[in-house]
């Protein structure tokens, strides 16, 4: 399958969306409403708390709750790295996206449907990234962490950049998901359709996470497996560049099925001498 040219622009000029798939670009060029799903009649919405870990009632109608499973990491960079980090990332090129975005991958070629992982083309994470890796290994919820894949994604407002809410492999992809936020401040919204129930809430629960610009945010536990993850579009006011770290499953760790390959991708992935695939 034909896949669309390396995009060394500033990405306003064409898109990659498919099926359901919508930005900016295409809905102008279509002549389209936009399509995404339609609100919900009621949803109910909190705001994460990361001083309390508690999920708090925006309009105070429901109890807050404990919301377990997000850490936050204020100022995990600083201003002049930020600089220097989107720098680099933009002299590699991006890859046109879904949904308005643009990429850089960094792990290796997985076809998720048939559980099939290639070596052959990864070549490791980026130089860029192995003193944030090391930074990272010393905060507690992170001790351990071994990073096997990066991917860094490009949002930008004039092309309607969002990610639509989903939950991450569990197959390949472990326990903890990492990304640090660039260049502007965004909300990251995790979301519950079947509502919680034991509160009486019934309909879709929604708590909204503040990311703010150069922090770091890990999803665990309940968040990385129960409640499903988004960026929507009104969240994008400036340009927004995001770098995604995932760990390996237990199924390619020292004990699982398939450790001989897990030991294969994780000595690549931490050369770091990656170049985007």
């Amino acid at each position: 399958m034909m896949t669309a040219p390396p995009d060394r622009s500033d990405g306003l000029t064409s898109c990659a969306c498919k099926g359901i798939r919508r930005c900016l670009l295409c809905e102008k060029k279509r002549r389209e409403v936009c399509m995404t799903t339609s609100e919900p009649q009621l949803v109910h919405h909190f705001l994460f708390d990361p001083e309390t870990r508690l999920a708090i009632c925006k309009d105070a109608k429901a109890t807050s709750f404990p919301f377990p499973g997000v850490f936050l990491w204020e100022n995990f960079i600083s201003e002049e790295e930020e600089k220097t980090l989107i720098s680099l990332m933009d002299q590699d090129a991006w890859n046109l996206s879904q949904s308005g975005r643009r990429k850089q991958d960094f792990g290796p070629k997985v076809n998720f449907k048939k559980k099939k992982v290639r070596v052959s083309s990864f070549s490791g994470l980026p130089a860029l990234s192995q003193e944030l890796v090391i930074r990272m290994q010393q905060e507690p919820n992170l001790a351990g962490f071994q990073p096997v894949e990066q991917c860094n994604l490009d949002y930008h407002p004039q092309r309607g950049s969002a990610i639509d809410p989903h939950l991450d492999d569990s197959w390949l992809w472990g326990e903890r998901l990492v990304t640090i936020n660039m260049l502007s401040n965004t909300t990251l919204t995790m979301s519950l359709d079947q509502g919680l129930p034991e509160m009486g809430l019934g309909e879709e629960v929604r708590v909204a996470v503040h990311l703010p610009r150069r922090s770091l945010v890990v999803l665990y536990g309940e968040a990385r497996h129960t409640w499903k993850h988004a960026i929507h579009r009104e969240d994008v006011q400036e340009r927004r560049v995001c770098s995604t770290y995932r760990e390996l499953s237990a199924e390619f760790l020292p004990g699982g099925q398939q450790a001989e390959l897990g030991a294969q991708l994780l000595n690549i992935a931490l050369s770091f001498q990656g170049a985007p695939i």
